[in-house]
């Protein structure tokens, strides 16, 4: 079947190559199946895995568990706020997401004299100079104080090789093809949110096999729906887009956001809100030029939080148009309240559902940029922004 997606994805070599389309189609479009392959490489490591967590005590008493940090940076930040709920949860330990590019100048602030801890990584390519550098810092000034896991999508990274010998640090690699080519993050996102997933259901992944299963499946038919509306929308040519989600849909407004900005280098602004933080003076910015998009738990009382606000952002008239991505049980309750909803067929906990929503995120930045004339594999023609940061001094 021809979608708006695979329509780009099956053009000639040549003419995706002329047009930057080389990557990002096939990376957004490929997550699905990959996930299944993030799982089968955990199961393929859980044994080793497991011994890790427990020599560090995750399922040791309440009292010796180690306070866990989730480390990246940019989207790999918000792969960590993906997960922080999830871990807690599944963990029973303290998690705390830590970007590095606040804890690298600020490392010694993070750390209380006495306390333990796990730090788990994520890095798409694993040479982040921020990532990089505060492993660094962290094995050489507090060894045996800060267990690290590594979860990257490059086997030859630096913070690879700095794991190498070391007692208390285990390193997770994921499938090459999810080392997105493109600019942009996409798959690689999505796969190491799935790894976090596996992680936290490491002793009972056998359990989490059949979910999996449900978010693949769900994803490979959000794919065909999303692109087409976001290929409908990018036409619209709106001069604003506000994402909007609330606990682990915080994280999925902020790298839609992003990914919007990123492939549109610029042209499109976007900004992030939580649904109660928009209140708080952020609404000031919307306007008769903005698309407003809402991510919804499916938790009815949570959910209801997102209903008032989209009653109240109707009300006022503030936005040339609103759509709402949430669970297919609540698409007849909500779908007055917008003027496009968005299904999720997957009815799962809200803490496993960021891998679906931010497909709309990645499918509207592609389609924006194409509207732009701009190439989504590299939309940023002056090199204002790279695939991988750019070394800077570290101090």
């Amino acid at each position: 079947m021809v979608t708006a997606l695979s329509s780009f994805v099956d053009l000639p070599f040549e003419e995706k190559e002329a047009r930057g389309l080389l990557f990002t189609p096939a990376e957004i479009a490929q997550q699905p199946t990959t996930w299944r392959t993030t799982l089968g490489i955990f199961e393929k490591h859980q044994a080793r895995i497991v011994a890790f967590l427990e020599a560090v005590d995750v399922r040791g008493p309440v009292a010796d568990r180690p306070s866990v940090f989730l480390i990246g940076a940019g989207t790999s930040d918000y792969v960590a706020r993906a997960l922080e709920i999830l871990l807690r949860q599944k963990w029973g330990c303290e998690v705390s997401p830590v970007a590095s590019t606040d804890l690298l100048p600020n490392l010694d602030d993070y750390i209380v004299p006495g306390r333990k801890y796990l730090w788990v990584s994520f890095s798409r390519s694993g040479d982040s100079p921020e990532g990089v550098a505060v492993l660094e810092q962290a094995l050489k000034r507090y060894p045996s104080v800060i267990s690290h896991i590594v979860v990257t999508c490059n086997a030859e990274a630096r913070m690879v090789a700095l794991c190498e010998g070391v007692a208390n640090a285990a390193v997770i690699v994921l499938d090459d093809a999810v080392n997105d080519r493109s600019l942009a993050m996409t798959s690689s996102f999505t796969n190491m949110i799935i790894m976090g997933q596996c992680l936290a259901n490491a002793w009972a992944v056998e359990s989490y096999r059949p979910l999996l299963e449900v978010l693949a499946l769900a994803g490979e038919d959000l794919l065909c729906v999303a692109a087409q509306r976001a290929e409908d929308i990018a036409k619209r040519d709106f001069a604003r887009i506000c994402f909007v989600g609330g606990g682990p849909f915080a994280s999925v407004a902020k790298e839609s956001a992003l990914k919007v900005l990123e492939m549109t280098a610029g042209r499109i602004k976007t900004m992030s809100e939580t649904v109660l933080g928009l209140r708080h003076g952020p609404m000031a910015a919307l306007d008769k030029e903005t698309l407003f998009v809402c991510f919804v738990h499916g938790d009815r009382r949570k959910a209801q939080y997102a209903r008032d606000l989209l009653k109240e952002i109707g009300q006022k008239n503030v936005v040339a148009e609103c759509i709402v991505v949430g669970p297919l049980s609540l698409e007849e309750s909500l779908s007055s309240e917008c003027d496009f909803y968005m299904p999720i067929h997957a009815e799962v906990d809200d803490a496993y559902r960021p891998v679906l929503d931010v497909i709309f995120g990645q499918l509207l930045g592609l389609y924006c940029s194409v509207a732009h004339q701009l190439r989504p594999d590299s939309p940023s023609a002056d090199g204002v922004i790279h695939r991988v940061v750019q070394e800077f001094c570290i101090y």
